[in-house]
């Protein structure tokens, strides 16, 4: 089975693409860096001919609430419009766990949550991973809070 990771060379997205293949699916990892851009549009067409999923592991480059809000208010319809296109049969999202309790008043979780429910409007069959912090960013959370 054919599934597109976006944001697939990234850190969590490597690891989803890694996993996939040792399962045995056509995981293809899609980024700017693949040339597959979900602000743009820019290789989204050809990355999803004849994909059956999309994994959606993308994040924003800024936590700041607009810049955040601006990459999910963009990149989301883009994706989402692509997967009608080329008949998607399931998009997957990895967002936060108690999105909607953290979105009051934090920009970040705001535009999260605006994701969430552009995905939910879409029509395409899908699932929300609610997930927790990452181990993999103690280190720099830990280096960013002693300067």
């Amino acid at each position: 089975m054919k599934i597109v990771v976006i944001g697939g060379t990234g850190l969590v997205g490597s690891k989803v693409v890694h996993l996939l293949t040792e399962h045995g699916h056509d995981a293809v990892a899609a980024s700017p860096n693949t040339g597959v851009n979900t602000i743009t549009g820019e290789g989204l067409a050809e990355a999803l001919t004849d994909a059956a999923v999309v994994v959606d592991v993308s994040n924003s480059p800024s936590l700041d609430g607009e810049a955040a809000q601006k990459f999910f208010q963009t990149a989301t319809p883009n994706l989402l419009a692509a997967e009608a296109d080329a008949g998607v049969g399931h998009h997957v999202a990895l967002s936060v766990v108690g999105t909607k309790e953290l979105a009051v008043g934090r920009g970040y979780f705001q535009a999260k949550l605006a994701q969430e429910e552009l995905i939910a409007k879409s029509g395409i069959p899908y699932s929300i991973v609610h997930a927790t912090q990452f181990f993999e960013f103690v280190k720099g959370i830990a280096d960013e809070a002693a300067k």
